[in-house]
């Protein structure tokens, strides 16, 4: 069986609340090894934290990462600043995440996204974990923040950018994700980029319960859909099953450093 890891799976939130033991579960059958499970605002973080604490033989291992998401501005605090640094220091999950910048949302202020990114880049930097970056519309403001404030590494979530914007991710030591999107025949500019970029720089992702496949359009997300998503990479870049999940899972575990958590 293929190993996996799904590197942004929100297995937290309500949409799974119904049967998130049963995907789980089902999941470790898959050939599922590891899921990573980013946070979106503060008062979630311990609910998170609590579904990432179980452990079964054959299930996946969730692994946590603890931020504050810029689509959800609003409901962040001065405080929750404090908070992550005191929750980092006493949790030390996989990462900081998901943070970034959205500008393509509308009614969210651009400046007050920065600070809040850079905020919490100056803290991953200082416990030296990697960042899990949520970018629409903004790949050259976080490019340029990530060379002000260098970090470890990480993960380009759901990354749409150009090219180049892609190598220079590279060139700072962090990987980028491909999901659902990629199962879709009319995401042309996405295929083209899953084969030009190389592949010691990608992993794979699901972000469930949103971005699903092709074989489930209209409906929940789900990390049981990764193995169509490697299918996807694999035909796209004309090679096996197995090498692109021997890739993927190896860069995932590089760039998280996940064999030391």
């Amino acid at each position: 069986m293929l190993e996996l890891i799904d590197t942004h799976c929100h297995l937290d939130v309500a949409a799974f609340d119904s049967d998130r033991d049963a995907v789980w579960r089902r999941c470790g059958a898959l050939g599922l090894s590891t899921i990573l499970v980013p946070a979106i605002q503060a008062d979630g973080w311990t609910h998170l934290l609590d579904c990432c604490a179980r452990s079964e033989a054959g299930a996946p291992r969730l692994f946590p990462a603890l931020g504050l998401h810029p689509v959800y501005l609003d409901r962040h605090r001065e405080a929750d600043i404090v908070a992550l640094e005191r929750a980092l220091a006493e949790q030390r999950p996989a990462a900081v995440g998901e943070i970034g910048l959205d500008f393509f949302v509308e009614g969210l202020d651009p400046e007050r996204q920065l600070r809040l990114f850079e905020a919490q880049l100056q803290i991953a930097r200082d416990v030296g974990l990697p960042v899990l970056l949520h970018v629409r519309k903004a790949h050259d403001q976080v490019l340029a923040a990530l060379r002000r404030i260098p970090v470890v590494g990480g993960i380009a979530h759901a990354f749409s950018g150009s090219l180049e914007q892609g190598r220079r991710y590279l060139d700072l030591g962090f990987a980028l994700g491909f999901g659902g999107m990629l199962t879709f025949e009319r995401s042309t500019k996405l295929r083209r980029l899953a084969r030009q970029l190389p592949l010691e720089g990608i992993v794979l992702e699901t972000d469930a319960p949103d971005l699903t496949v092709a074989s489930h359009r209209g409906e929940r997300n789900s990390p049981e859909y990764l193995p169509e998503i490697l299918a996807a990479l694999a035909a796209v870049r004309g090679l096996g099953l197995d090498e692109v999940a021997r890739a993927t899972t190896a860069n995932a575990r590089r760039v998280l450093g996940l064999d030391r958590v």
